[in-house]
């Protein structure tokens, strides 16, 4: 009798522990389900937190700058930088250094796995620190973000002459992993500080870098990916703002077409943004516009309002009404064109985010912050994303982009493409045109879910990287990079980088910038 009794009682505690499984199994895989193929439910969370995020960091930055605290405070930053590395050098530099920035805060979708094993140096860098209009300069930290800086700006009458369309994309990012230095005229590109001066941090000193000044080290920074020191300033040429932009949209058809016209657009000189969206293969929308503080009352558009139709949507009706239009948008909501959808992005995460009824009710919450996008996704979404998702920026000579587009086509097929023109001017820093002249390129970004047969996303995109080396183009290091190392620094000018890394002792502080940001590297 005691031993059914026990019997039984070990059938209950069974069945309990069963249960128990089986409803964790049932809560964990029915949550990954809907993280991975329900993401707008998540968003639903998300977009609330991130409105609360972008008043804190707003009124934060207001309330600093207005009360002139944001030098001393930089001052501090600096001092605890230098107790943080000195700090280091006790413990025997065992390790290399990087900024202490959680992975998941940064807008590229990689996740770098050296934080969890370098000296983590916090760089709590996130302020404007002065406006002289008479240098025309703008001082900066690293973490000030182009959306703090432009409504800053734009406030006083003034603003960036070329600005990255995403709002949380911050000056230290653009400035040492894709920057270019000399502009001739402004274009629209996200890419793009026109950087006057670093200050950089190495070891226990502060430098000033400049053209004149530390010349090989202000040539070096661009797309070192903060492998040479740690940024703590930089100064930014600013232009007096004028109220609208003129925007003239002109649909084309045929890629040979395409290629042509933009090319056209990109070296007039009249033009100061250019900018394509090609939807097909065959069919682009190109535009271009000038800053003027006159517009025509019947064509202003004002694109930033929370229940306009995202941009790239608006923009893809010219098309498909086959129809040319002039229109006048607010500087800084053009300036910010993409923000609200991420460009095309946010169509894969809220399908229905471009509905009339969610713009008017929810659209002034979108977008939700990327960073809190990475910080939910979890490892099987980071892994569907890896596999099948593509984020891609790759610089093309701009005689070579009827056979870059086509490539892009066969090897991943992703619509639409975003096309920037990019001046590259000459020089002997990691990224510079082949000859000793400038070079009209074109970025040729590519965001999406690849339409191939078969795709795989290592196989698809080394073939696609050897033929961005074959034509000296360049890969934008923010997103995934499959290149084997010798494959890296024959598309890279490392020349100037590997001596100054010698020179200055940064090979036993930060690792290669290859070892960083490549897939095919050891993290």
């Amino acid at each position: 009798m005691c031993l059914k009794g026990t019997t039984l009682s070990l059938c209950v505690c069974a069945g309990k522990r069963n249960f128990t499984i089986l409803f964790w199994v049932f809560l964990v895989k029915g949550l990954e389900y809907v993280i991975v193929h329900q993401r707008w439910i998540v968003c639903l969370f998300l977009l609330p937190l991130s409105v609360i995020f972008d008043v804190y960091y707003y009124v934060r930055a207001w309330l600093i700058f207005k009360m002139c605290s944001a030098p001393k405070l930089h001052d501090q930053r600096v001092r605890d930088i230098q107790r943080q590395v000195r700090e280091w050098r006790k413990d025997g530099s065992k390790t290399y250094m990087c900024t202490g920035r959680p992975g998941w805060l940064t807008v590229s979708l990689r996740v770098g796995k050296y934080k969890k094993t370098h000296k983590n140096i916090m760089i709590n860098m996130m302020d404007i620190l002065e406006v002289d209009t008479e240098k025309q300069v703008v001082r900066v930290e690293p973490l000030a973000n182009m959306g703090q800086v432009t409504a800053l700006l734009n406030s006083i009458g003034w603003t960036l002459p070329v600005v990255p369309e995403l709002d949380d994309l911050t000056v230290g990012t653009l400035s040492s992993m894709i920057t270019e230095r000399h502009r001739p005229r402004p274009r629209s590109s996200p890419h793009v500080c026109r950087t006057s001066v670093y200050s950089l941090f190495l070891f226990q000193d502060e430098f000033s870098v400049t053209q004149e000044e530390n010349s090989d080290l202000f040539h070096a920074v661009p797309w070192s990916c903060g492998t040479l020191g740690f940024l703590v300033a930089a100064e930014i040429k600013i232009v007096p703002a004028k109220s609208w932009v003129k925007l003239h949209y002109e649909p084309v058809r045929g890629l040979e077409n395409i290629c042509k016209r933009f090319a056209e657009a990109s070296e007039n000189k009249q033009n100061t943004f250019v900018e394509g969206l090609q939807y097909t293969l065959d069919t682009a929308v190109i535009m271009t516009g000038t800053m003027t503080d006159h517009a025509e009352p019947d064509k202003i558009n004002r694109i930033g309002l929370h229940f306009q139709p995202w941009f790239f949507k608006h923009v893809e009706s010219h098309l498909k009404g086959d129809r040319t239009g002039v229109e006048y948008i607010p500087l800084r909501q053009y300036y910010h064109r993409h923000t609200r959808s991420i460009f095309w992005e946010l169509q894969d995460i809220i399908p229905f985010g471009n509905n009339p009824v969610f713009r008017w009710l929810f659209g002034w919450m979108v977008p939700p912050k990327i960073s809190l996008l990475k910080l939910t996704q979890g490892e099987t979404i980071r892994k569907l994303y890896e596999q099948h998702h593509v984020v891609q920026d790759m610089l093309i000579p701009m005689k070579h982009m009827q056979e870059a587009i086509t490539r892009f086509h066969q090897d991943i097929n992703v619509y639409p493409l975003w096309l920037c023109p990019f001046r590259l001017p000459p020089g002997r820093g990691m990224v510079h045109p082949k000859g000793q002249e400038e070079e009209l390129y074109v970025d040729i970004g590519a965001y999406g879910e690849p339409r191939v047969k078969h795709f795989e996303a290592k196989a698809s995109m080394r073939q696609l990287e050897k033929f961005v080396r074959d034509v000296h183009g360049f890969q934008m290091l923010y997103a995934d990079v499959y290149m084997e190392r010798e494959e890296f620094w024959e598309m890279f000018d490392g020349q100037l980088y590997h001596r100054l890394r010698n020179e200055l002792g940064c090979k036993e502080a930060f690792p290669e910038v290859y070892d960083k940001i490549c897939k095919s590297a050891r993290h």
